[in-house]
């Protein structure tokens, strides 16, 4: 995908705050994370759009022992760069929650919610710190994502369908098939496409930046949501407040899965937060 050419630098730099939420997560794809995270700074401060050091919180959500003990070296990186700090949490109480523990404190311009599965390019903090100086009207933004085997992922979403969700987490090819082009308009894989900021309805919080003002007027996400739709309902709530847009110049590669490749378990927690889900913006079947 073809880079977008970077606006010119903020007068002042920004500041920038970063989450990521961890329970039992693979230690190496971590490792990945933070050290694509601080080359990314490291461009972004050098080009002017990023004050460094940018401050990373880590949030446990009561892993099992020893888990901590495996992270905590992988913290110490350059402290120029990335100052880096743990909070254990005595509980998990999912996803949304343990980004909303850092959410009082923040103090910066902008808050990147990154997933621990998540390689940054190296250009993707310059190029989305850049976008969001030139549009103040924006309020969120997600990047362009590929998988592990760089094949494209669409994490950017139309409103959602019960049939769709059902094709996409069932697993089931069949039912994938007869209803691809009602999946491929939801998965709004035109954006393969865009080489411009496009306005998105929902984006996926595997990584997305935010105004840091913007994610405290909401509240942070709504914690009734353990895990799977608190980035929709979180992407709704901020587009009262600015917009929503997709910005093909920031790129990650996403080393996650879908609900149907984790087990029943995911399946079901998938259920359970589609119904809380439909219940708050209303029940589509296709």
């Amino acid at each position: 995908m073809r880079a977008m050419p970077t606006p010119a630098n903020p007068a002042a730099p920004s500041v920038l705050t970063v989450s990521l939420v961890l329970y039992q997560s693979d230690v190496a794809l971590l490792a990945a994370t933070l050290a694509s995270l601080e080359q990314a700074v490291a461009q972004a401060g050098a080009s002017g759009v990023l004050a460094t050091p940018v401050t990373v919180t880590v949030v446990d959500n009561a892993s099992p022992a020893g888990y901590r003990q495996q992270v905590e070296p992988l913290l110490a990186r350059d402290p120029a760069l990335l100052q880096c700090q743990w909070q254990q949490a005595s509980a998990n109480l999912g996803f949304g929650a343990g980004h909303n523990r850092v959410l009082d404190g923040l103090d910066s311009d902008c808050h990147l919610i990154l997933n621990p599965d998540v390689e940054l390019a190296s250009d993707a903090l310059q190029q989305a710190l850049a976008a969001l100086y030139a549009a103040p009207e924006i309020a969120l933004m997600a990047p362009a994502v590929r998988g592990s085997d760089g094949g494209i992922e669409f994490l950017c979403k139309r409103y959602p369908s019960l049939l769709v969700l059902l094709a996409r987490a069932s697993g089931q090819a069949w039912l994938h098939r007869l209803l691809r082009r009602s999946v491929a308009n939801y998965e709004m894989r035109e954006l393969a496409q865009a080489r411009e900021l496009l306005d998105v309805p929902l984006v996926s919080g595997c990584c997305m930046v935010l105004r840091t003002q913007a994610l405290q007027s909401v509240g942070g996400f709504d914690e009734r949501f353990f895990m799977y739709f608190e980035d929709f309902d979180l992407s709704i709530r901020v587009a009262g407040l600015g917009r929503v847009v997709f910005n093909p110049a920031m790129r990650i590669v996403h080393h996650g899965g879908y609900a149907a490749s984790k087990g029943w378990r995911h399946i079901r927690l998938f259920c359970r937060s589609a119904a809380t889900f439909f219940n708050r913006y209303g029940w589509r079947l296709l």
